[in-house]
């Protein structure tokens, strides 16, 4: 049997004929954690663990699952020793999606077809170590080598895109776009949170005292992140809070918070949803896509924080989330003219955003996310949200990468897997293959490219 081959995930013949008619078509990918210093920088790689595992949560944490010691993960180990490492129990992670990309990354990018193991680490290590050493295989040329045609990087309120300008001169081909994400002045009970906003108000020369004040420096970050070709602000929260909250009501809250005084779950709750507000309202004069991001429980292997940190491969999804009731408020505020989308990383809340999503026309299903965005996860959403939504307003994959290599292989991995599950849909008679072709070419590049270019 085959290993990755030309049918990979495609399991009918029209599958693959489908596939065919998407798999060159350029990316368009919305969210992402592309590293832009890395990007502008422009330097080579170094080896295979560089491009590979030094960024990766995914790979440290199917490493710990097979007992690697954490100096071989995170730690000070040289990166011959880490890949190593990896190369030993890759072939035990069989069945994670991160055994099918990184395989598709050897593949793809330097014609490797050997499957990982202790027997071909060094024979990889190698070849992969003198291909990079080639300027086709620096940041810029691999992204063109992809056909990204647009990337969106994430990036907090107060970031002056310094980065991104010299992208924009540098790169031609290629879209850099940065997303506005404002989570750090939201959450006003987190600790840090009024070093937060005074950095606010520096970078946009705006006296942040109250909350007036405030609300101008959100307003001139928002436009110094349009100017600079954002489209979108993203929002990762846990739960969600719309609702209605007066100014005066904000403004209490603000205060109190900026004097260092304790606030109540209620206070937090009030201050979010009157962020939300003023977010929306914003985004909606701008012509910007919303996206809030749903459910991921951060930090919650508490070793793992305290050793290394946020982002370090310990964070889980729950069901324990409410989403219909929390955003109410703002899918009925901005009800027809703000584009929203929603994900969610637990795939017992699918039912509820696409049902939200039905409701309201200008509500899309982001691309299947964390921890379901394998070939399992992704074709279980996409025939869902197929069946009670429509699955030609499906807001497109989005790579949310902090592997710049990968980009190519996670949207590979997604266009086989949308080819198989229409191809599935035609073979059962449900639609002629014409319309399958054109749906497909919808999901996969146009669908996005209108929503979040146009």
């Amino acid at each position: 049997m085959t290993f990755m081959g030309d049918g990979y995930l495609l399991e009918t013949a029209a599958a693959e004929r489908l596939y065919d008619g998407i798999a060159d078509l350029p990316i368009v990918d919305p969210h992402s954690h592309v590293d832009v210093d890395e990007l502008a920088v422009n330097e080579p790689y170094a080896d295979i663990w560089e491009v590979e595992g030094a960024t990766d949560h995914y790979v440290w944490s199917m490493m710990r699952k097979r007992g690697v010691d954490e100096e071989l993960i995170t730690g000070d180990a040289a990166n011959r020793e880490k890949w190593d490492a990896l190369a030993e129990i890759f072939p035990e992670i069989a069945g994670n999606p991160t055994y099918e990309w990184v395989h598709l990354d050897l593949k793809r990018r330097f014609g490797i077809d050997a499957p990982i193991s202790a027997e071909t680490a060094d024979e990889i290590w190698t070849e992969t170590k003198a291909q990079l050493e080639d300027d086709g295989m620096r940041p810029q040329a691999l992204l063109r080598e992809m056909n990204v045609e647009v990337v969106s990087s994430t990036d907090d309120a107060t970031s002056r895109l310094k980065r991104h300008e010299q992208l924009a001169e540098d790169m031609d081909e290629v879209t850099v776009r940065p997303t506005w994400r404002p989570d750090a002045a939201m959450h006003v009970d987190a600790a840090g949170w009024a070093d937060h906003v005074d950095r606010l108000g520096e970078v946009t020369d705006t006296d942040v005292s109250d909350l007036d004040g405030f609300r101008a420096a959100l307003a001139a970050s928002h436009a110094y992140f349009d100017e600079r070709g954002c489209g979108a602000s993203d929002h990762g929260v846990f739960e969600p809070v719309t609702r209605p909250v007066s100014d005066r009501r904000a403004a209490d809250v603000y205060e109190r918070a900026r004097a260092g005084q304790s606030l109540s779950e209620a206070d937090a709750g009030d201050f979010m949803a009157w962020m939300f507000d003023v977010i929306g309202e914003l985004n909606r004069e701008a012509g910007w896509v919303t996206q809030f991001h749903v459910g991921a429980v951060r930090d919650y292997r508490d070793a793992l924080y305290d050793e290394l940190g946020p982002d370090s491969g310990g964070d889980i999804s729950t069901g324990d989330v409410e989403i219909a009731d929390n955003i109410r408020h703002f899918c009925n505020r901005f009800d027809g003219d703000l584009d929203i989308v929603l994900y969610c990383v637990d795939p017992t809340h699918y039912p509820t955003v696409t049902t939200i999503a039905r409701a309201y026309p200008n509500v899309s299903v982001g691309a299947a996310w964390w921890f379901n965005d394998s070939p399992h996860g992704m074709q279980n959403q996409l025939e869902y949200v197929g069946t009670v939504d429509v699955l030609s307003n499906y807001a497109g994959m989005v790579s949310d990468s902090r592997k710049l290599l990968s980009f190519g292989s996670r949207f590979e991995m997604f266009r086989r897997s949308l080819a198989n599950s229409v191809g599935r849909m035609v073979e059962r008679e449900q639609m002629p293959e014409a319309v399958a072709e054109d749906l497909v070419r919808r999901v996969a590049y146009d669908r996005p490219n209108s929503l979040w270019l146009d």
